[in-house]
């Protein structure tokens, strides 16, 4: 009877050890951005991506742009780009130091992952 317990724990813990690699394996990675970080870019550029390792939920996602603690815009991504890109446009950014914040859940569901891309507009037109 104690050998068919364990036999049973162990079994239980060997389909747990099988599972958690493959729940391991949903993180999401950021692989590209536009603008890429620590990058300066002119005022009239007005397309942000993120691009990741796998695709990602886009209704369920985010990007918003920072400048310090204050929320300059938040991006609803299109719905039509690519599985693994958020995709938006916003409005022509003022001169200044900028975060592009993205916030991102993956298809399989697993925890959100968010990240920032710190960015420059350029006073040159």
């Amino acid at each position: 009877m104690m050998s068919r317990r364990f036999g049973a724990v162990g079994l239980s813990f060997l389909a747990l050890l099988s599972i958690l690699p493959a729940a391991w394996a949903q993180d999401v990675h950021m692989m590209e951005s536009h603008p890429a970080a620590s990058a300066v870019i002119d005022g009239r550029s007005s397309e942000f991506f993120v691009r990741f390792d796998r695709p990602v939920d886009h209704i369920h996602s985010l990007l918003t742009i920072t400048s310090g603690d204050k929320v300059v815009e938040t991006l609803h991504p299109r719905l039509g780009s690519a599985q693994d890109v958020l995709f938006a446009m916003a409005a022509t950014l003022a001169p200044g130091d900028y975060k592009l914040h993205w916030s991102v859940r993956s298809m399989a569901g697993a925890d959100v992952a968010q990240g920032d891309v710190p960015f420059t507009v350029s006073g040159s037109k």
